[in-house]
């Protein structure tokens, strides 16, 4: 089923040697986004740096929503860069972007100075450039029948990455009083682990990288009107708002209830989406990527309805386990289904602009979650299980739509003969 679909959008399945999916250069890609997602988890921390230079939450949801707007504005640009330089020299000049960001954060004294909203804005596009390059450097590695499966395995380096920063962040900076050398100290560390993914990255892309050359280049706005994935950019951002519960209110939630450790959770979570992503790497072929969706919707739906009893830190193992497997399913899969219907040569800017999904899901989910939370007292419902309820309930809407709209869009031969 799920092959016979993946054929109608794309055409013949080529064969493609698992081997060949799995070499050396699926591990240094790997090892390279590994190192760089244990630097962006070690910055997890930002509110500490804020915190050292004067700063309260106020200063820090400022600085991160800054980076955050100015980095979804500028994914178009980064995607047609990916397209027209090639996904080798975006991966690389990124990795050094987000180096001289960090490196940059070490000399800012003062809170409120535009340099470090300058440098903020640096640190997430860079970002968000590395990732688009990444992938659609990978995806480009395997057929179509496949490229769930490979950027589902390399997104498990994402999930060990948070694991491993967030514990170095904690052998960093775990102690009542932080100085500003310990911050320094961050930002250094996580500036050389951006450099060590930057070498890796080299060695991954060696050898038949060289920018794609073409005659014509056709505004964005054009080609995302002519192939823009609707349904699956829906249910991209659906998850992003979904993960904000456990992103954001979590922390706030279990507070509430009295309960101050909240790590197992995260393992939980980080540990099931590894396992899945495993487990069920060919399941894009053999159950397809609308049915791995759905499901992703619904256990993200399942997770929010498991929070409602929660009176002790175990009972958040059943919850983490649904948000594990749901993000596990549902993050290769949306990825693939919104770029394999856009030209190759436009892969690029299909692989940014679906990573922009997640943004706008979290940019919507982040406030909508805060007012649900402030209307439910005032209509003197309980604020947290309301929130759990909306969220749930959305989620399946989502669901239900991606069913009733989702249509696999066929590839023009002549556009992939052109790439």
């Amino acid at each position: 089923m799920g092959e016979a679909l993946l054929t109608a959008a794309v055409g013949p399945l080529p064969d493609h040697p698992p081997a060949a999916l799995y070499g050396r250069t699926f591990w240094y890609a790997y090892g390279s986004n590994l190192l760089f997602m244990i630097a962006v988890s070690l910055l997890f921390r930002l509110g500490d740096y804020v915190a050292v230079l004067g700063g309260g939450e106020r200063e820090l949801g400022w600085i991160v929503g800054f980076g955050m707007i100015g980095s979804l504005f500028a994914r178009v640009t980064i995607g047609t860069a990916i397209d027209r330089r090639g996904a080798r020299e975006i991966w690389l000049v990124s990795a050094v972007g987000f180096a001289v960001a960090c490196v940059g954060h070490v000399y800012v004294a003062n809170v409120h100075s535009p340099w470090l909203y300058a440098l903020r804005l640096l640190f997430c596009c860079s970002i968000a450039a590395l990732f688009g390059a990444s992938m659609t450097f990978i995806g480009a590695l395997a057929p179509r029948h496949r490229v769930a499966e490979l950027i589902g395995m390399l997104g498990t380096s994402g999930f060990l990455g948070t694991l491993l920063g967030t514990q170095l962040g904690d052998l960093l900076l775990g102690r009542e009083r932080i100085a500003r050398g310990d911050v320094n100290l961050m930002f250094w560390t996580a500036a050389a682990l951006a450099l060590a993914a930057a070498m890796l990255a080299l060695l991954a892309t060696r050898g038949g990288t060289a920018p794609p050359k073409h005659h014509e280049h056709a505004p964005p706005w054009r080609v995302l009107r002519a192939y823009f994935p609707l349904p699956v950019f829906v249910a991209g951002a659906a998850m992003g708002a979904g993960l904000v519960v456990l992103q954001t209110f979590l922390r706030t939630y279990t507070a509430k209830l009295g309960i101050h450790q909240i790590g197992n959770v995260f393992a939980v979570y980080a540990i099931t989406a590894v396992v899945t992503r495993v487990l069920t790497r060919r399941w894009p072929e053999r159950v397809g990527i609308r049915r791995m969706i759905v499901m992703g919707l619904l256990a993200l739906a399942v997770g929010q309805l498991l929070l409602l009893p929660v009176s002790r830190p175990w009972h958040l193992i059943g919850s983490g386990l649904a948000f594990g497997f749901g993000h596990a399913l549902l993050f290769p899969s949306v990825v693939a289904a919104g770029t394999i219907g856009f030209p190759a040569r436009h892969r690029g800017l299909a692989t940014t602009t679906i990573l922009s999904a997640w943004d706008v899901g979290q940019l919507i989910g982040a406030p909508a979650g805060g007012m649900v939370l402030t209307y439910a007292l005032s209509l003197h419902l309980p604020d947290y299980p309301s929130l759990f309820i909306v969220s749930a309930v959305m989620l399946a809407v989502v669901a239900c739509y991606f069913v009733a709209t989702y249509q696999p869009r066929p590839i023009e031969p002549q556009a992939e003969d052109a790439a």
